[in-house]
């Protein structure tokens, strides 16, 4: 009978363990036998970890974990990540918070192993080495997010239209629907990193009944759809508190190798707070990094009280062929809702040219920075809806395309524009930007020109989408810190010039460019004394209504 039990919970442990990394490299078989709590690895890789019954039973007592139950020696050398892991393992079979032991150091290899976080998760005052020097597999994160529910692929949906409020299904509760079109390509990039483009795809949340959230539209038409997915959302939100990170850096040679040795976050309803993450480590050269908070695949996260670090920019060839800078991120937010960073700041100068802005995203939906100090906002292919306020934005400033309404508040902005709609995604924004009780310092003091919205449209490259600019800008109670200007400055201007080679109406355009219809300004100072103008490109913009509120 005893045996028979085991085997039951050998088997039971295997299932739950497969169920929660989907990869079999990362099993941990739980055992409770009576020998001491032991972590070890099997000759097949996979980690075994046996906890006494009178340990199972103090820790189900305690209602929590920490990684010294589990063997850590928290010492800042001996690499502790089995036993991070295993403790992990442990808490989320029984639904225990795990609490990092006060003033460890856990050193953490390159092994290819990854801890998977269920249950709230506090770090504490605990520091965690993680050694980038040697990595068996650059693409395993060391700390996982997920839920405990399953995905599925729900049937009887072939098409979908934008903007679509309900869709014919019956779900057992609310749920993250992501649909792809496989034979369509959008954002078809343009410039030193082209590309073929990627398959349509979208994100939103529908409930049990199949009505799409109205926060979270689906913004394009799908005549057919070639897979789709549904994963239920955690109604209670998971927790992870404090830890202070530090990366030695990888010495890779520098091309897009990027590196995923994160905590990555594929669990909807997650609060980070008060972690802290730092760099040691960079040479000359190096391979990129796709975000030690990498979200993805996610609705309602929230990254509060945090302190990350810029990436050191190193330089590869493209697919153009030409010598290219390449993009290193300590955030970055995939196919991704709902998704706010509060009160969060960087290590390095925001203004430091040679450190990478802090943040990419693509595919998401309804992001914002409130109270943050950060060298860059960036939504690379596409944002429906995204706030910034109470911020300061560095060099890189804000960069984005999208649909919807940008906000910025009650912010300063240290970019070479106000805004800039990305060229390389066709300079587009289907909808409206609000700038308000705004400080727009050009270029970070440098001398410069200045214009408030900035991007590059040619209108011979297709995208892949009909491109847009915003269809009306309200600008309110702006100051334009223009004060170290080049000489024979003309003043700021609204708009760059886009396109240098439309000058008149012998230009033709393959993919026409919607223009934008008005702006309309209320208040906007400006510290040199020059008159806010239209554009160095007037025939461009001619069709511009511009309204001056008094």
């Amino acid at each position: 009978m005893k045996y028979c039990l085991l085997f039951f919970f050998l088997l039971t442990s295997v299932v739950v363990a497969v169920g929660q990394t989907g990869n079999p490299s990362e099993n941990v078989v739980i055992t409770s036998e009576k020998k001491k709590t032991k972590v070890h690895t099997s000759k097949s890789g996979a980690l075994q970890v046996n906890v006494s019954p009178k340990d199972a039973a103090k820790f189900k007592t305690a209602g929590l974990v920490s990684y010294r139950d589990f063997g850590a020696q928290g010492d800042g050398k001996t690499d502790d990540m089995d036993a991070i892991v295993a403790t992990h393992a442990f808490a989320n079979q029984h639904n225990l918070r795990v609490k990092a032991n006060e003033e460890a150091t856990y050193y953490i290899g390159g092994k290819e192993r990854t801890a998977v976080i269920q249950t709230d998760t506090d770090f504490g005052t605990a520091a965690f080495i993680i050694d980038d020097t040697e990595v068996q597999n650059r693409e395993a994160s060391i700390f996982m997010v997920s839920s405990s529910k399953q995905a599925f692929n729900p049937t009887g949906i072939n098409s979908l239209k934008k903007n679509q409020a309900k869709i014919t299904i019956s779900l057992p509760e609310p749920c993250l629907i992501t649909v792809t079109d496989s034979t369509v390509r959008r954002y078809i990039r343009y410039g030193l990193n082209q590309n073929n483009g990627a398959p349509q795809t979208d994100i939103f949340v529908v409930d049990k009944d199949g009505n799409v959230d109205i926060n979270t539209p689906i913004i394009w038409s799908f005549d057919q759809i070639t897979e789709i997915t549904a994963l239920p959302i955690d109604e209670d939100t998971l927790r992870i508190t404090g830890g202070r990170f530090t990366t030695i850096a990888n010495q890779a040679e520098s091309k897009y190798t990027y590196y995923s040795r994160n905590i990555a976050i594929r669990r909807s309803n997650v609060l980070v707070d008060q972690l802290e993450h730092r760099i040691t480590g960079e040479g000359e050269h190096g391979a990129p990094y796709g975000g030690f908070l990498n979200i993805r695949d996610c609705s309602h996260v929230t990254v509060q009280n945090t302190i990350l670090t810029g990436h050191k920019t190193y330089r590869t060839i493209g697919r153009a062929g030409k010598l290219v800078s390449m993009g290193s991120y300590d955030l970055s937010v995939t196919r991704a809702l709902n998704v706010s960073f509060v009160n969060c700041s960087q290590t390095n100068d925001i203004n430091d040219r040679t450190y990478w802005g802090i943040l990419g995203s693509n595919y998401c939906k309804n992001l914002l920075y409130d109270s943050c100090t950060l060298s860059r906002f960036d939504a690379h292919m596409g944002v429906a809806n995204a706030t910034i306020r109470n911020s300061t934005l560095g060099h890189m400033g804000i960069n984005a395309i999208g649909t919807g309404t940008f906000t910025v508040e009650n912010s300063t902005i240290r970019g070479r524009s106000l805004i800039n709609l990305r060229p390389d995604y066709g300079s587009t924004w289907q909808g409206e930007f609000v700038i308000r009780d705004c400080v727009f310092v050009p270029n970070g003091g440098r001398p410069s020109t200045a214009s408030l919205i900035s991007g590059h449209y040619t209108g011979q490259h297709n995208f892949g989408y009909v491109c847009y600019m915003p269809q009306r800008i309200t600008i309110e109670n702006l100051h334009i810190d223009d004060s170290n200007h080049p000489e024979d400055y003309p003043g700021p201007a609204i708009f760059a010039d886009f396109n240098p080679e439309m000058t008149d109406n012998s230009y033709r355009e393959k993919f026409p460019y919607v223009k934008t219809q008005e702006v309309i300004l209320k208040n906007v100072t400006i510290a040199s004394g020059q008159k806010l103008r239209l554009s160095d490109n007037p025939f461009m913009f001619k069709g511009v209504k511009v309204i001056t509120e008094q």
